[in-house]
């Protein structure tokens, strides 16, 4: 059961009202407790341009919303003193930076500061281990901090769309709860090499790089849990043999690229006809080289044999079945070569 009350917070020149949610005990309580009673605080589009002084005891605030504002900075000595705080919402302000005192925050679960124009993140961000979403959208970083992947290990969803990225830090590969990753809009050059460790990503949106993002890690096949791939408008010309690993992968967009391999004609027939076209050349070839072979093995798609000559399978890895494509010279599937099916605005597939 919910109940409202209200709380007066005095501005320079006038009086807010803020609403909270309190939840009320069992009536066999004479007395709720103090820590029950505040939970959220909703201080959203007030126009503010700095915050009032309140008297509220803001370690009992569990949500605080300051979004569509006029913020140009949080005080450290109020993100010192949310000690319970587990959802911080300042989006549509004008912050330029977040207060290092943000890393007190020790139970905080969500974070939204996209709209805004903030330049980099404080390395005390690292210290918000129970954060699960991270949305810093439509800003002006240039870079994450380098260890950020070591120390949010719960994050789930990142987005880091519309910003000025150039690359992502390596320990982003060692955010193994990861679900999301948003990218796009930026300048990224490339990606982490070691992507294997996302054991439990599924959707991975680096779209929109456009002409900085010319090529994908073959680690990118190792994305087991993958479900939606999003690299259009990019410079990507060769798409890495490994896609054809993703057993899982059920969209993949590919427009905007002068993809030459997988050619337009095989990517035309949709998805399933993209992976088998990626598995077979991988398996192609009477040379193999090393690291391709190890790749290939991780992936289950290496069919090796051992010294005496006989079949061998590498257990612990789902093989990936395929039939080869037959007809790639006929008169029919030559057709499909014509400018207005090259050139055909639809690259995107399920």
């Amino acid at each position: 059961m919910f109940e409202q009350q209200h709380f007066q917070l005095h501005g320079h020149h006038n009086q807010l009202t803020v609403k909270m949610n309190n939840t009320v005990k069992r009536r066999e309580m004479k007395k709720p407790k103090e820590e029950e009673k505040l939970q959220v605080m909703d201080l959203s589009g007030m126009s503010l341009d700095s915050l009032p002084k309140s008297s509220l005891h803001l370690a009992l605030v569990s949500k605080l919303d300051l979004s569509n504002n006029n913020l140009k900075n949080i005080p450290e000595s109020l993100t010192a003193r949310l000690l319970n705080l587990e959802m911080l919402d300042v989006h549509s302000n004008q912050l330029k930076s977040l207060p290092n005192s943000i890393g007190c925050l020790s139970k905080l679960q969500v974070l939204n500061v996209s709209a805004n124009f903030i330049e980099s993140l404080p390395a005390t961000i690292e210290n918000c281990r129970a954060l699960e979403e991270l949305n810093v959208n439509f800003n002006e970083l240039s870079m994450l901090p380098d260890t950020i992947g070591f120390e949010l290990i719960k994050l789930k969803k990142l987005s880091v769309n519309s910003n000025k990225l150039v690359f992502l830090p390596s320990s982003t590969s060692h955010l193994t709860a990861l679900k999301v990753l948003d990218a796009r809009l930026n300048c990224l050059r490339s990606l982490p090499d070691n992507l294997e460790n996302l054991i439990n990503l599924e959707t991975l949106n680096v779209s929109q790089n456009f002409q900085y993002l010319e090529s994908l890690p073959y680690s990118i096949g190792l994305l087991l849990s993958l479900v939606e791939l999003d690299i259009s408008y990019n410079s990507i010309k060769t798409l890495p043999d490994s896609i054809g690993c993703l057993q899982k992968l059920q969209k993949l967009s590919v427009e905007g690229n002068p993809l030459s391999s997988p050619p337009p004609e095989v990517v035309e027939q949709g998805l399933h006809v993209v992976k088998e076209y990626m598995c077979h050349k991988m398996n192609s070839g009477n040379k193999v080289s090393t690291k391709k072979r190890w790749w290939m093995v991780k992936c289950g798609t290496f069919n090796g044999h051992n010294r005496s000559g006989k079949h061998t399978e590498h257990r612990g890895f789902g093989m990936l079945q395929y039939q080869p494509m037959n007809g790639l010279a006929t008169p029919g599937f030559m057709g499909k070569l014509s400018p207005l099916r090259l050139f055909s605005p639809r690259r995107s597939f399920n």
